[in-house]
């Protein structure tokens, strides 16, 4: 469940960018933020310490953003670090991100395989998924060396589950039950 808080600005933030017609250019933006919070512990510390000051904590996420955001999405980050919400900031990314993939009719896909896959097959999935959603996909691809083989895909909050693991799993199931009977 998140936050009021971490809604509250996130739809302010998304209304600001839809009202100058920059959404694309602040997803890109809150892309880049977002990625430096899932990638960096450090950057995670420096948001939830508590004794470093917010003023200095402000400094540091100019000097770290200053180059790769823009002017709005700078001054963003730091009236949240002014109203010492800063930890709030990965939470903020993920909402304003939900917001603006289900303004723009954008569904988020993964792909699970057991080895890489070549582009074209991976491209060829997404137009599939595309035409069925009738909906553009973000399709992200893992690779689980656990995985016998087969694929699993997660699109949103559904799965698809063809790996070999769980057709195994089901014939294992189906024996099990008809040596009951």
């Amino acid at each position: 469940m998140d936050s009021l808080i971490r809604v509250r600005y996130a739809k302010a933030f998304f209304q600001t960018a839809k009202d100058k017609n920059m959404l694309g250019k602040f997803k890109t933006d809150i892309e880049t933020v977002f990625d430096v919070c899932n990638n960096s512990p450090e950057f995670i510390y420096l948001l939830n310490s508590p004794v470093i000051k917010s003023s200095k904590k402000a400094e540091l996420i100019e000097s770290i953003f200053r180059s790769t955001v823009s002017q709005d999405t700078l001054k963003f980050l730091l009236l949240i670090t002014q109203n010492k919400r800063e930890t709030e900031i990965p939470g903020i990314c993920r909402n304003f991100l939900e917001l603006t993939r289900k303004d723009q009719n954008i569904k988020t896909a993964t792909l699970v395989t057991a080895n890489e896959i070549i582009p074209a097959v991976t491209e060829r999935i997404k137009t599939i998924i595309e035409k069925e959603l009738k909906a553009r996909v973000e399709l992200s691809t893992k690779i689980n060396p656990d995985m016998i083989g087969g694929i699993i895909l997660r699109v949103d909050d559904k799965q698809y589950d063809a790996s070999v693991a769980t057709q195994l799993k089901k014939i294992k199931q189906q024996l099990l039950n008809a040596e009951i009977k």
